[in-house]
């Protein structure tokens, strides 16, 4: 009987603290969708039962089919060089985005709502979302990356019934890659009292530090009247490390300098995160309260010393990032991204760029705790469109709030170091332009000064002659490795970002003979060599940029495209059906490496030692013909054999850009058998090797996981590889059985 009355007694006991809470957010998870489109499913008495089931996030375009009709154009790339229009097919995936999706659910409210105020949050909706609550529109927002929320107290009642419906647009020409469709980020529901903290109204930064003490101040945007606040900062830990009450009040803001001694600072290698926690009070009752994640670190960019973290110089290793996550498409999932950031922080990478739009919540999460230095991306287009139907259709009304809501939403993420206002926009010719770039510039300094602003910049020569790049925070260079010289000299900054980076293309396993250095190579399996030598008529080989950044201290750094194979623009293949998705990655759609992920991840991981062999030795035929071999390794030479038998060593060295970063054997005749690697030091002492081995015929499949364990939530991910080995265990790379 004791149990039974402790028992009841703290299920009251929770009861009471889950009614006292001043804030309340649910995530709405569960819809009914459709691609029929009827304004009439915005009423709430509509008969939905018809619809498909789905959890959010959601894509409706990610299941196919696959049809090169769906976004076939023809079109002119004028960012890819080309002279003339062609038929392009797969640009976009050539999956089914285009079109119109409805989506509805429910939800209940507490009985007592006049002191109420309920927000429901989007952090993407693709696209042209038109908002609609018990029947009446709450409001619209065309671009489909952007993070937006809406005052819908007026629209609900109390108890159950409440009906929201999204009516969501994909228009056929409107982007350049896959974007996906629908609900594919989180939608939430905010119930707190009317006196509360405003949305979004948190903004911590850190303008002091030293070992000894960081100032950690906090703005606070409030709502209502006679307010107070009582702020704890807890570390890692979960200890309290400070406190602090405030009940000075500058309009709407209210403002908070608080010590912290002996500060940990946030880094890509030691990701320390602190939390801020948040009470507001009014008149003495608590009102509402927010938890706030935050970092200690310190930025500064100058000519002198290029990027600093924490005082100490920095260059950004950095990939570029599609939305998509490959065959999961646009729909955003936590265990997916913690996957793709694994793998990067094996390569060494140690920065993202989202390219090129509003990262999700999860990423930014993710970058803070596993230690991403982060290039938040905005818009792919201004006023002047690449596509039809791009944004250049919503920029003139949405803009500034686009890039507001951006920051506002984001700006606490002590990943952040750089906004980027723009990539590749056709606005960088003409005086206009620059005026937009000034305009953009000016909203992301009123929104947070404490982070300077790029552009992904192609037109060189353009904006050199214009000013456009002169105006800019920092100068961000795609391409046009021939032009960072006359750039440095030009730009008034004293630096220079490769903000985009290499385009080298290649296929995971796919080796093509004769070996050469070649821009814009096909072949009739629509596939391209992974020796890393091919790339576009507009880009390069890694090696050119690994020049820049190791010999040139005013590079800053680099984001390479891409980290990962992404679905749409299947460069050099985007008028050859059916290729449909990116040859650019490190690492294929799969999220599995190719063979440039090994000489990235040669010069970039300093904490562990790479030696890699490319390629496969699995010939059949070629017997006694050349088969060049490369190998990619952090040492500083290594010796080759055959079988046993000594090709020689070969030692990086400066003859040429290629010698200096890859060791090279040109001239190897083929015959199976065991190929090895056997990698010195710089005192010329053994200290490392590697071997590939021709395989027999395919014997069994190895079924390889990431993870043993998965959380029963119904979002949990565990991805499994599944190697053809012979029958000593040998992988089988010319393997292609169907697997069921």
């Amino acid at each position: 009987m004791r149990n039974r009355i402790f028992l009841l007694v703290m299920v009251l006991a929770i009861a009471s603290l889950t009614s006292a809470q001043p804030r309340v957010v649910t995530g709405l998870t569960s819809w009914k969708f459709t691609r029929n489109d009827d304004l009439s499913a915005s009423v709430p008495g509509f008969d939905d039962s018809s619809w498909q089931s789905v959890s959010v996030p959601h894509d409706w375009a990610i299941y196919g089919p696959f049809d090169k009709e769906i976004d076939k154009q023809t079109v002119r790339i004028v960012q890819n060089n080309e002279e003339q229009a062609s038929e392009k097919t797969g640009r976009t995936g050539a999956l089914p985005f285009t079109g119109t999706g409805w989506y509805r659910t429910t939800f209940s409210l507490p009985g007592e709502l006049s002191s109420k105020q309920v927000l429901i949050t989007f952090d993407g909706a693709m696209s042209n979302a038109r908002v609609f609550v018990n029947g009446k529109e709450a409001g619209s927002r065309p671009y489909g990356y952007s993070y937006f929320w809406f005052d819908i107290s007026n629209l609900v009642k109390p108890g159950d019934g409440n009906v929201v419906a999204v009516r969501l647009e994909n228009l056929p020409f409107s982007s350049r890659w896959y974007p996906g469709a629908g609900l594919y980020r989180k939608v939430n529901l905010i119930v707190k009292d009317q006196t509360s903290f405003a949305h979004w109204g948190h903004f911590i930064t850190t303008p002091f530090v030293s070992d000894e003490t960081a100032r950690v101040n906090i703005r606070s945007r409030v709502q209502g009247e006679n307010l107070s606040i009582r702020t704890l900062i807890r570390d890692a830990g979960g200890n309290i490390v400070a406190e602090n009450q405030c009940t000075t009040r500058y309009g709407d803001d209210m403002i908070q300098d608080i010590a912290i001694k002996n500060p940990r600072r946030w880094s890509p290698e030691i990701p320390v995160l602190y939390t801020a926690e948040l009470s507001l009070y009014a008149n003495g009752e608590l009102c509402d309260s927010e938890t706030v994640r935050f970092g200690i670190r310190e930025i500064r960019y100058s000519a002198e010393k290029g990027f600093e973290l924490n005082g100490q110089p920095t260059k950004f290793k950095g990939v570029c990032l599609h939305h998509d996550l490959g065959p999961l498409g646009a729909a955003v999932n936590r265990a997916a991204l913690r996957r793709q950031l694994t793998i990067l922080k094996d390569l060494g990478c140690n920065a993202i760029r989202s390219s090129h739009n509003m990262p999700s919540m999860e990423q930014l999460e993710l970058c803070d705790e596993m230690g991403f230095l982060f290039l938040a991306e905005s818009f792919d287009e201004w006023k002047l469109p690449k596509v039809e139907n791009g944004y250049n259709l919503y920029f003139d009304d949405w803009a500034e709030k686009d890039v507001e809501n951006l920051v506002r939403a984001t700006r606490n993420h002590p990943c952040i170091v750089m906004w980027s206002a723009g990539n590749e926009v056709p606005d960088q010719w003409g005086s206009a332009g620059v005026k937009r770039a000034h305009w953009l510039q000016e909203i992301f300094h009123r929104e947070d000064p404490t982070r300077p602003v790029t552009v992904g910049m192609d037109q060189v020569k353009a904006v050199m002659e214009s000013g456009f790049g002169a105006l800019l925070d920092v100068p961000g260079l795609n391409y046009r490795t021939q032009l960072y010289e006359e750039a440095y000299d030009k730009f008034p900054q004293g630096f220079v970002l490769g903000s985009e980076t290499a385009s080298t293309v290649s296929s995971r396993g796919v080796y093509k003979f004769p070996v050469v250095k070649a821009a814009g190579v096909t072949y009739p399996d629509r596939q391209c060599s992974s020796y890393d030598l091919e790339y576009c008529n507009w880009s390069n080989i890694p090696e050119e940029d690994f020049v820049l950044q190791d010999d040139k201290p005013w590079v800053i750094g680099e984001f390479v495209w891409t980290g990962f194979d992404y679905l749409g623009e299947p460069t050099p293949y985007d008028n050859y059906w059916p290729s449909r998705s990116s040859y650019f990655g490190i690492c294929d759609l799969a999220g599995l490496p190719k063979d440039r992920y090994y000489l990235y991840r040669s010069r970039w991981n300093q904490s562990e030692s790479t030696l890699h062999i490319l390629p496969h030795w699995n010939w059949s035929g070629p017997e006694g013909e050349v088969t060049p071999v490369f190998v990619y390794t952090s040492y500083p030479a290594a010796e080759l054999f055959v079988n046993g038998k000594s090709q020689g060593m070969q030692r990086k060295h400066n003859g040429s850009v290629l010698n200096r970063y890859r060791l090279m054997w040109n001239e190897v005749t083929y015959e199976p058998g065991t190929l090895k690697v056997v990698a010195y030091d710089e005192a010329g002492k053994p200290v490392a090797e590697a071997a590939v081995h021709t395989a027999g015929k395919p014997y069994r499949i190895v079924l390889e996981v990431d993870r043993k364990t998965l959380i029963a939530d119904g979002e949990d991910l565990c991805y499994v590889t599944a190697p053809i080995v012979d029958k000593e265990g040998n992988p089988c790379p010319l393997a292609d059985n169907t697997l069921t």
